[in-house]
């Protein structure tokens, strides 16, 4: 259904929407229902993308302070193996107690870690605490 509106126009915009509905097939209240719905819809997307705004820069900069706090992680964990592995001595093949040794501190580091994440505490958070503690 559709209402009847009396509106007032600038001269100029009149002067244009006459030009425009003197086209074949175009009328001016289809001109301006169309104009109107376009501007509408702008309106409502500007309110949306204006409220997700400042939600969308938080997320953004906490992506970025997890990429670098990932980045410094690896470069940590890359830097402390290949150490490990140039200062470490292989163990010979004969030694199997070294070697069951070896195989349990990896099971018992592997199964710490997994203590941890689940527990939610963080080997990194206590040894800040414990350093402001001093």
């Amino acid at each position: 259904m559709k209402m009847r509106q009396n509106l007032y126009i600038d001269r100029q915009l009149g002067e244009a929407l006459e030009a425009l509905a003197a086209k074949p097939g175009a009328t001016k209240s289809g001109i301006v229902n169309d104009a109107l719905a376009a501007w509408i819809a702008r309106r409502g997307a500007k309110e949306i993308d204006d409220l997700l705004k400042g939600r969308l820069d938080r997320i953004s900069r906490e992506i970025g302070h997890a990429r670098r706090d990932i980045e410094v992680l690896l470069e940590s964990l890359s830097l402390f193996v290949r150490y490990q592995l140039m200062v470490t001595a292989p163990l010979p093949e004969a030694d199997t107690a070294a070697r069951a040794v070896g195989r349990e501190r990896f099971e018992a580091f592997v199964a710490q870690v997994g203590r941890q994440m689940c527990s939610g505490k963080r080997t990194i958070g206590a040894l800040d605490e414990a350093e402001a503690e001093r």
